[in-house]
């Protein structure tokens, strides 16, 4: 199989060394030529994605921003095959489903959405590895949920990246619950180590210290583009944060012990319900 990625950073890079990895040919388009000719050095990337070429992808992985997304398949477009299956992998899909549907229909493309469930706190092609989606799930987006044939196919030109299980919805229920699972986890991370005592934390930190910061080690571009794309379900999210904290914090003012031991179980009785001992 030949496979087009757009975009060399951690997840394009990934799905890069996964393909290559399973012997297939990979065509590559990254902005910056140097991460491009190392890709190609180590035996990641075939050759450079063109105009020339494009056409004899069966499947393009848009691994770039959204609004970078739909501008390279707007570019890319008029040269692919009517066989290509795109898919975005976008950490958004309202946006780009939306775009990118409209830009398929144009040149009579195949599209799908995606959201590949794994990552790390670094990004860029040098924390890739071809080991990234195993055993992760994947999130797909169609426009129709009951085109199982499309979906089969997705799943059969996907499977080099080893991924654990595929997820189909909506864009609007992927961006509802991404806001919560991903972007909140981000947002919060990346605020609780702005306290002043963070820069003594040495010698008094452990693991609780280390899980709550790991992902404040963000790329600021992306996930503020991220952000603003999903500003409804993200700011929703902080609400019901704001709103949850505000009664630990009374509880303390109050010196009401009975009220915090309350709240702190029944924080430890939903983990339990939605997640199991």
């Amino acid at each position: 199989m030949t496979v087009g990625i757009v975009g060399l950073g951690l997840i394009g890079g990934s799905f890069a060394k996964a393909y290559a990895a399973g012997g297939h040919r990979v065509l590559a388009l990254e902005k910056d030529a140097r991460t491009e000719a190392f890709a190609e050095l180590d035996g990641s990337v075939s050759d450079a994605l063109t105009p020339e070429n494009a056409r004899e992808c069966e499947l393009l992985l848009l691994c770039v921003y959204p609004a970078a997304a739909a501008e390279q398949l707007r570019a890319l477009g008029p040269y692919l095959s009517g066989e290509t299956l795109v898919i975005d992998c976008c950490g958004t899909k309202r946006g780009v489903t939306r775009i990118c549907s409209r830009i398929a229909d144009e040149y009579g493309l195949t599209y799908v959405g995606g959201h590949p469930m794994a990552g790390t706190q670094y990004s860029g092609y040098k924390y890739a590895r071809e080991t990234l989606f195993r055993g992760a799930p994947m999130v797909l987006v169609p426009r129709d949920q009951d085109d199982l044939a499309l979906i089969e196919r997705a799943r059969r030109l996907l499977a080099p990246a080893g991924f654990g299980r595929f997820t189909v919805t909506t864009a609007q229920e992927h961006d509802r619950m991404i806001a919560f699972t991903s972007q909140l986890a981000h947002l919060v991370s990346n605020a609780y180590v702005k306290s002043p005592s963070a820069g003594s934390h040495k010698g008094f930190s452990a693991g609780s210290y280390r899980d709550m910061t790991r992902v404040a080690w963000l790329n600021p571009g992306m996930w503020a583009e991220l952000f603003l794309d999903n500003k409804d379900y993200l700011i929703g999210e902080i609400d019901t944060l704001i709103s949850e904290m505000e009664k630990y914090r009374t509880a303390l003012e109050a010196d009401d012990r009975e009220m915090l031991e309350q709240l702190l179980k029944e924080g430890k009785e939903r983990k339990e319900q939605i997640d199991g001992r």
